[in-house]
């Protein structure tokens, strides 16, 4: 277990997301996967989210995050 450590806590809180494309179309292909992990990481670097696990495929992308417990799951995901 990788445990992560702020100044008044110890944790370890893991969130699955999945973005889908709309009606599933297979758009996520080429320069606009490699276009879709770059924002994704840059994003997550910008607000100290670890990502765990991440795949794009072409109509979908499943990220595993660990994130800091001050931070709720939709604030994450609007960012």
């Amino acid at each position: 277990m990788d445990y992560r450590y702020g100044s008044h806590a110890v944790f370890q809180i893991e969130y699955h997301f999945v973005w889908v494309t709309k009606y599933r179309y297979k758009v996520l292909t080429g320069e606009v996967a490699v276009r879709v992990r770059e924002l994704v990481r840059q994003t997550c670097e910008a607000f100290e989210i670890r990502i765990v696990k991440g795949v794009v495929s072409g109509d979908h992308v499943h990220v595993l995050v660990s994130a800091p417990p001050e931070m709720a799951p939709s604030e994450i995901m609007r960012r």
